[in-house]
């Protein structure tokens, strides 16, 4: 332990140590990850283009490609590396945006009806208008199969945008955008489950369905443990599999059986740390070190144990895998999805190529008419009303950054066109073209809409 000047012993035993005095909300814990996020994506996708367009492409193209299986007995699945993190891997993404998604519906922007009201017009508006426009530009199959891609906007990267103009802009626009991209992802994963799903093995949905009323009864009855949870997800994920529908919505249904609800209750929790702390301070005058005092050593596991039980499950599982998901799951499905060969010669032809055009189209325009429309609609029909301190100029610039689509929407594409690669490499092109453009133009509107507050 280090000493001050007036050889007072310090708090801190290493300068990293002083985070334990900085404590933040969960939403500001929340915004600072997304915009991590962001930036580590904007970083992969990078990375990804480079190495599609250079000498290691065939390697890259094998690695994709490289077939990867579990064998027990006579039993297997058999997939391709890319088909294990778009179809497993992703699973844990969606798993965390289950997890807020039910997090802002009972406690956050989503759980008050007046206040939640604008941000999910606004986000059913900016689902509607691209879809419609890309139909219009592309009516027939197999390219019609496009439809969902420019419904999605990333949240990791919409909100990256929104923070950098934190200076001059209200911070409730910045809560009005996460509300939105959370109703968005919502209504990405529904169009998922319905609309993408090509044929449905009805045996293996009841066993889903099965094993979902039994992550339900955990919850109503009182289960705190995850690994349950654990178990009968991940059986859930194989039955959805092998039932035609999307595996990955395994991690939105285990997400949202996951109790929101401590074991212990918050004043009893202060009354036993009270009693704990005074016995810690008793046992610490004997014998100062923790590696040879067990009776200190017993009371910090019960106090770790008690913090355990004093937050719920859900708020225990969002801060334990927003990490990961943030640092590891998003960043190789970028990796491994964001790979797009880039012809020189040919792009003039892959630019106005109907599905690239629809999908820029859908993510830039539709989304500006579609937020922009559905607010102003919503406001003069007395739903919902604007956030406080905001300007509706300014709504209009976050409908723009609302044209961000990257994860979710590739998501979509990689779903849409599994069996048309060529229309896949254009709905991917349209997704990084519609991105930097919406970018680009949502932040210098932003800038020139907002003003420095004065000290």
């Amino acid at each position: 332990m280090t000493q001050d000047k007036d050889h007072s012993p310090s708090p801190y035993q290493a300068p990293w140590e002083k985070a334990f005095n900085r404590v933040l909300t969960p939403f500001e814990e929340f915004i600072h990850r997304q915009t991590t996020t962001g930036l580590l994506l904007m970083g992969t996708a990078v990375i990804a283009l480079l190495v599609a367009n250079s000498p290691l492409f065939e390697a890259y193209q094998h690695l994709v490609h490289l077939p990867i299986g579990i064998t027990v007995g006579s039993w297997s699945l058999q997939q391709s590396l890319h088909h294990w993190i778009n179809d497993g891997l992703m699973t844990l993404f969606f798993f965390v945006v289950g997890l807020e998604l039910k997090r802002e519906m009972l406690v956050g922007e989503l759980a008050r009806p007046r206040q939640a009201a604008l941000p999910i017009v606004a986000a059913i508006g900016g689902m509607l208008m691209p879809a419609l426009i890309f139909l219009a530009i592309n009516p027939h199959e197999p390219a019609a199969r496009g439809w969902g891609v420019p419904m999605a906007t990333d949240i990791a990267f919409a909100i990256g945008a929104l923070v950098l103009l934190a200076s001059r802009v209200p911070k409730a626009l910045i809560t009005f955008l996460v509300a939105l991209a959370i109703v968005d992802d919502l209504g990405a994963v529904i169009v998922i489950a319905l609309f993408y799903t090509d044929k449905l093995v009805l045996e293996a949905l009841a066993v889903a369905l099965l094993l979902l009323g039994m992550l339900i009864s955990f919850n109503l009855g009182g289960i705190r443990r995850i690994t349950p949870y654990f178990l009968v997800s991940l059986a859930l994920w194989y039955a959805l599999l092998q039932s035609g529908v999307h595996a990955t919505l395994a991690g939105v249904l285990g997400a949202m059986t996951v109790p929101a609800r401590p074991k212990y209750d918050p004043v009893l929790f202060s009354a036993e740390v009270k009693k704990l702390i005074a016995r810690f301070d008793a046992c610490h005058q004997s014998d100062r070190n923790i590696m040879t005092n067990e009776q200190l050593r017993t009371i910090v596991q019960s106090l770790e144990e008690g913090t355990q039980l004093v937050a719920t499950p859900l708020q225990r599982l969002e801060h334990a895998w927003h990490l990961p998901v943030s640092f590891l799951v998003i960043p190789v499905f970028a990796l491994f999805n964001a790979g797009i060969p880039l012809d020189i010669h040919a792009m003039g032809a892959t630019l106005t190529h109907p599905v690239t055009l629809g999908v820029t189209l859908g993510l830039v325009l539709g989304k500006f008419l579609g937020i922009t429309g559905a607010c102003w609609l919503a406001l003069k029909c007395g739903i919902g009303q604007l956030p406080a301190q905001t300007r509706f100029s300014q709504i209009a610039g976050v409908s723009l950054l609302g044209g961000i689509g990257f994860t979710m929407a590739m998501f979509i594409a990689e779903l849409g066109y599994a069996q048309h690669p060529q229309l896949l490499l254009m709905a991917k092109t349209g997704i990084l073209q519609a991105s930097l453009l919406s970018g680009l133009c949502g932040f210098v509107w932003l800038w020139l809409a907002g003003k420095r507050p004065t000290p």
